[in-house]
């Protein structure tokens, strides 16, 4: 979910890769990929650092300002190194290409908004969620949207292969794919789709970022849909790697880390 997908979520959650996302990958190439994804934590703390995939164009959790990385989830990821003795390293990627990333060694984890599923966990590790993203449903005002049920058969723009596109398609809508939170904004104001699906937490941020959101509104349909949990993703075979990022988040919710980054950068506190 995402704000420039948020939610993708939350997110865009807002911004996420579909439910059935299958990956071709070589055979051969996945036998590497397994051996360099399964590094423990005593390993990373060999070289000293904590490689990160993320977007980086996903305000307000990972983007750029002034020409530097800075976000919810930048501050996060290098808050679970320092807890973890280490130094955080940042791989931005598209979202297309970002969760195979710690199947190839790419990087350790990916902190993005990604959203726990069942489909998810069978091919990937997880830590404990760090916020819970509450998906919104924007249009005009007056466009007569106001829970899911209203998308049936509606065009709605959302990120190609985002939780966001699963949950539209779920509701039967018509997903015409945007590629980031604002050009679905753009598009619902031009009247080439009826409204989009992200985050309330992408919408807050647009809002307090100053953006024009004149003539738009946001329904929270949290009663249609279920706050997604959003959570630090890695490979599965690194249990140990998912240990010490579970021991982090734990220390950094109990000293009230997590409420004031999320206060900071999202408006409000979504980790509950």
């Amino acid at each position: 979910m995402k704000y420039g997908k948020l939610i993708k979520s939350i997110a865009a959650f807002v911004g996420v890769a579909s439910l059935g996302l299958a990956f071709n990958v070589a055979r051969p190439a996945q036998a590497s990929a397994d051996k360099i994804s399964a590094a423990t934590s005593s390993e990373l703390k060999q070289k000293g650092t904590l490689t990160i995939g993320l977007e980086g164009t996903f305000a307000p959790y990972s983007y750029r300002k002034d020409g530097k990385l800075t976000g919810f989830e930048v501050e996060l990821g290098k808050d679970i190194a320092k807890q973890m003795g280490l130094k955080a390293k940042f791989v931005p990627t598209k979202w297309d290409g970002l969760i195979e990333g710690v199947n190839t060694g790419k990087y350790d984890i990916v902190l993005n908004n990604v959203t726990v599923t069942k489909e998810r966990q069978a091919k990937f590790g997880f830590s404990t969620p760090y916020i819970y993203s509450h998906f919104a449903l924007i249009s005009k005002k007056g466009s007569g949207l106001n829970t899911l049920k209203d998308i049936k058969d509606v065009k709605i723009a959302s990120g190609t292969g985002t939780d966001n596109s699963v949950v539209a398609k779920k509701f039967g809508a018509k997903v015409v794919p945007s590629s980031e939170f604002s050009t679905s904004l753009d598009m619902v104001r031009q009247g080439r789709v009826k409204g989009t699906i992200n985050s309330m937490s992408a919408w807050y941020a647009y809002k307090k970022d100053g953006k024009n959101v004149k003539g738009l509104q946001a329904k929270d349909v949290s009663k249609d849909e279920k706050p997604a949990k959003i959570s630090a993703l890695m490979a599965k075979k690194n249990t140990d790697l998912k240990k010490d990022v579970n021991k982090a988040l734990k220390q950094l919710r109990n000293d009230g880390t997590l409420t004031k980054l999320s206060k900071k950068y999202v408006g409000g506190d979504i980790t509950k």
